[in-house]
């Protein structure tokens, strides 16, 4: 059934809900954020006391069953985003979970089985399905101004960051992440490419430690054939030099070439007829805000969120594919 409005609880009010995603919880129509969570009493009542946020607790299920609660953001380590989501939508909460959607594609089915039996939804915060520059870039695909797409290319490559060269970042620790860095950024561009061509048809790859830094894969190379036919290789790499570091993805087509990085926000490079335009769009301050912005229309009643359990575990499943021979 609709709300009038989407009070929203937070379990795991780290880094990313600073400034990506918590502040748009209140600067939605028909939203607020009412409840926060963190294991630490400190950090989360520091949380709660600069976002203006009326409740905190270190307890995610006394968070769930708050009657003032009527949807959760789950943003915690991936390990957690089932345990937290099921007992949610069982608990009659819509729930909205960080990427990537699980730690693996079985447990990312089993919170859609919850989900369709409970008929709760849930939505999954791959939120460049709502960005401006990825809608252009879409448009620009859709419109036929490359002609027919040929093939995708994807470099995604830098160094490795300080927390990861001391093996102290979650994010390389296959346990709590599910694999390593790959699974944090390149299901990001994984999924973009499902919102654009589809679901995969094929899928290989092979996964690589070149530097011994951290348990997890720092190197994956892979190759995907979409339902539509469209192909796309792929190599990412999160231990090179600053000199070599890149992020371009690149659309082929019979009649032109579209350049955009994923994570940088750079304007979108057109190369048609033989000349080069770019293309800027709005960037805003909250990155998340109008996959919220979706989310919250839907559940007052409105249309559809492009990013549901259902389109992410897509993506998971994959990644799964293509780092299986590593684990």
């Amino acid at each position: 059934m609709p709300v009038e409005t989407v009070n929203w609880g937070i379990i795991g009010c780290g880094n990313v809900t600073e400034k990506k995603s918590g502040p748009a919880f209140s600067k939605v129509a028909n939203s607020r954020l009412v409840s926060v969570m963190r294991r630490s009493e400190d950090a989360v009542r520091d949380y709660a006391k600069r976002h203006n946020v009326p409740k905190w607790t270190t307890d995610a299920s006394e968070l769930i069953n708050d009657k003032d609660v009527n949807a959760v953001y789950i943003a915690t380590p991936p390990a957690f985003h089932a345990q937290y989501a099921i007992e949610a939508m069982k608990a009659g909460k819509p729930v909205y979970v960080e990427k990537p959607m699980a730690t693996s594609y079985r447990e990312c089915l089993e919170m859609n089985r919850v989900s369709e039996e409970t008929g709760v939804p849930l939505f999954v915060a791959y939120y460049r399905r709502t960005l401006p520059g990825f809608l252009k870039a879409k448009e620009i695909v859709e419109s036929g101004t490359l002609g027919k797409v040929l093939f995708v290319n994807i470099q995604l490559m830098r160094p490795a960051t300080e927390d990861e060269k001391s093996n102290e970042a979650w994010r390389v620790n296959p346990e709590l992440a599910g694999g390593g860095i790959f699974y944090d950024l390149a299901s990001h561009q994984l999924d973009y490419l499902d919102f654009l061509f589809g679901p995969v048809k094929e899928v290989s790859g092979k996964a690589f430690n070149k530097a011994g830094l951290y348990e997890a894969e720092d190197t994956v190379v892979a190759s995907l054939i979409h339902k539509n036919g469209v192909v796309c290789n792929g190599v990412w790499c999160f231990v090179t030099s600053e000199d070599t570091k890149k992020d371009v993805v690149e659309i082929t087509g019979t009649e032109g070439r579209l350049e955009f990085s994923s994570f940088g926000h750079t304007p979108l490079i057109l190369h048609k007829n033989g000349k080069q335009e770019k293309i800027t769009y709005e960037v805003p301050e909250n990155i998340q805000f109008y996959l919220i912005k979706q989310i919250v229309e839907e559940l007052t009643g409105g249309e559809k969120c492009v990013s549901t359990g259902k389109t992410a575990a897509r993506t998971s499943k994959v990644m799964e594919v293509i780092v299986s021979d590593y684990y």
